[in-house]
């Protein structure tokens, strides 16, 4: 059974970074399609990031992909997800995933094991 565990979520002001990391134990982590998820108050659970097995491809939402860079690195069995130049708009729970197939679009079905998520959240 695939763990997954998220930190580095918080609280940050308009324009700050945050870095995300996704923690990963059981299962071989690099035979794992890794992405990153999010859900805002009252809307539904959106995808963020994903990243093939080998760090390359990658895929990002397309209004994020100037500000956000998915990362893994397979001897951590650890995923990054470094945010930039933060928004309000991106206030949300970050949840990590963990799948077996590389998809674009990304779906949330694709996906067989999540994390618990970590709170970001931006103020103006």
């Amino acid at each position: 059974q695939v763990q997954l565990v998220e930190s580095g979520g918080g609280l940050v002001q308009d324009g700050d970074s945050l870095r995300l990391s996704c923690a990963t134990s059981g299962g071989t982590f690099g035979r794992y399609v890794m992405a990153w998820f999010r859900q805002a108050p009252g809307k539904e659970r959106e995808f963020v990031a994903n990243i093939n097995v080998n760090g390359v491809p990658t895929d990002y939402l397309d209004t994020l992909k100037d500000r956000f860079t998915v990362s893994r690195d397979n001897a951590k069995k650890t995923t990054y997800l470094q945010m930039n130049n933060l928004k309000p708009e991106d206030t949300a729970v970050y949840y990590c995933a963990a799948g077996t197939v590389f998809t674009v679009p990304a779906a949330i079905g694709d996906y067989d094991f999540w994390g618990q998520g970590t709170q970001v959240t931006v103020s103006s």
